[in-house]
């Protein structure tokens, strides 16, 4: 019996590969919360004093943290997970907002990338499109997005999945 890597895995399904985004996706609530660091130590330009410095800062490395940490969040536990039977798609938006897309192995077409723009080449992500039978699968800010595209091809071979090889758009 495999061994269970996530809590939806089957008795008889084998995990072979797990991806995420890239952490540039937290990169806004990065800027944003760096917004309370430095509204934190303002009012000590009006009340120059040591307490009210370090009570200013201490609040918004406070609010610095808890903003970063729901980003991150969203951006840990936002998995993609390629078994032997399927694909599947793990998004979390905040806390409490789960969504799960299932894709059985076979259904899948063709998988692509591409890598568009300046900040993209320079940082190393992309996006990766899987077709399937159904429509297609578009995953955002995927974090080497040529060396992912062709691993899920290479397990798709080795389980005997036939598709296309799409040309890629770097």
């Amino acid at each position: 019996m495999p061994q269970k890597y996530f809590a939806d895995q089957f008795d008889d399904e084998e995990m072979l590969y797990m991806f995420r985004k890239h952490p540039i996706v937290m990169r806004k609530a990065l800027i944003f919360s760096s917004l309370f660091l430095l509204a934190g130590v303002l009012p000590s330009l009006i009340w120059p004093t040591f307490q009210v410095f370090f009570g200013g800062l201490a609040i918004g490395l406070l609010l610095f943290v808890c903003t970063l940490f729901y980003s991150w969040i969203g951006w840990y536990f936002t998995v993609y997970i390629v078994t032997d039977q399927r694909f599947i798609q793990i998004s979390q938006k905040g806390l409490w907002n789960r969504s799960v897309v299932d894709i059985g192995i076979n259904k899948i077409q063709t998988v692509s990338y591409q890598v568009k723009g300046l900040e993209q080449s320079l940082l190393g992500f992309g996006t990766i499109v899987i077709q399937t039978y159904v429509g297609e699968l578009v995953i955002h800010h995927v974090h080497h997005p040529r060396a992912i595209q062709k691993r899920l091809t290479h397990i798709l071979r080795e389980l005997g999945v036939t598709t296309a090889v799409p040309a890629s758009n770097e």
